[in-house]
């Protein structure tokens, strides 16, 4: 099922509004009208209007609205209501102050690929804030893609064919390669993190010096209403083919398939191909929308509809990130999941 773009207001309240965005992927942009915005009293005037509009494209930029994470936090809090931490983490970050945390901390010069929030995880936010404070001399843009439009754009034969398996997610937690697992679980008590694992559905094996988990999840999640499906998966963060050659060649050389810090499989334990990951990447950059960082910008996004990723830059940047309302995904038939609202 595919919706048709929708229609939005060409105003709310001191907000001029636009369609920004192609034919896979829109945002919905707010200029603020000359006196500037007080930006948590207008979102509390518009939630409904704004949520509607997250529920429908997927992403919504207010430009220089925010100049704090302490603003930050309370324009989430009052979109989103209680805000999330950051667990079972797979990637740098700090927090800053409150429930806001820097973006992924990796290197400028990296790519930052197209990924939904926690899509590994069996829950994961409904709602990200990204709040730019600092904006970079060149690049560093945030891409979007519409995870529904990379459903129409893989070829079909891949997508039932992952609709069908699932993805396993196996990552070896170690010192020196990668998050340890007392970043990742935010604890330096095993007990901790083996009775998170136990409620999590993930396996765990402590080994001599590290510790290996496994876990499962869709590759797709419908809209439990319209029954719409959204592309939803880590599997190409995972897999061996995200790594440089030259790296995944010295790492077999080190460590056996188990022990590798991350891998992504078919549900099944089956192979996943390079060529699908190829085409996943590809539908990605096809579907991949990207606009250029204002000071004090406010993005909105459906985690549940729309990827985000990062471009490398140069020069400082400094963009932080708040997270909302934490979803479940529900399996409903064979190979068949929606995310619970």
């Amino acid at each position: 099922m595919h919706t048709e773009p929708p229609q939005y207001p060409a105003a709310l309240g001191e907000c001029s509004g636009r369609v920004a965005g192609s034919a896979h992927t829109r945002v919905l942009v707010y200029e603020p009208g000359p006196a500037g915005l007080r930006t948590s009293r207008w979102v509390t005037e518009h939630r409904a209007q704004l949520v509607d509009a997250l529920d429908r494209s997927g992403a919504v930029l207010v430009r220089r609205a925010i100049d704090s994470p302490g603003a930050l936090d309370e324009v989430a809090a009052c979109v989103g209501g209680e805000l999330l931490d950051y667990t079972e983490r797979s990637t740098p970050r700090s927090r800053v102050g409150g429930h806001v945390y820097t973006s992924t901390e990796y290197p400028a010069a990296q790519t930052i690929v197209q990924h939904n929030e926690s899509a590994y995880a069996r829950s994961y936010p409904r709602w990200l804030f990204f709040a730019a404070l600092e904006t970079a001399a060149t690049g560093g843009e945030t891409p979007l893609a519409d995870s529904r439009a990379m459903v129409r754009q893989l070829p079909r034969e891949l997508v039932d064919r992952f609709r069908e398996k699932g993805v396993r997610y196996s990552r070896t937690y170690r010192e020196g390669m990668g998050l340890t697992w007392q970043e990742a679980f935010q604890t330096d008590d095993p007990l901790q993190v083996e009775r998170y694992c136990e409620e999590h559905g993930i396996e765990h094996e402590w080994t001599a010096d590290a510790l290996r988990t496994r876990q499962y999840g869709p590759a797709l999640i419908a809209h439990p209403h319209t029954g719409e499906e959204s592309w939803f998966n880590q599997a190409h963060l995972f897999h061996s083919s995200n790594l440089p050659r030259e790296v995944t060649e010295a790492l077999a050389e080190l460590y056996p398939a188990e022990d590798m810090p991350r891998a992504a499989h078919f549900g099944d334990g089956t192979e996943i191909p390079d060529e699908d990951m190829d085409r996943i990447r590809a539908a990605y950059d096809a579907c991949s929308f990207a606009f250029p960082w204002e000071r004090g910008d406010l993005l909105l996004v459906n985690n549940l509809l729309v990827s985000h990723g990062r471009r490398p830059y140069t020069g400082n940047r400094r963009t932080l990130v708040a997270m909302a309302e934490k979803v479940s995904t529900r399996r409903t038939g064979p190979g068949s999941y929606v995310f619970g609202l």
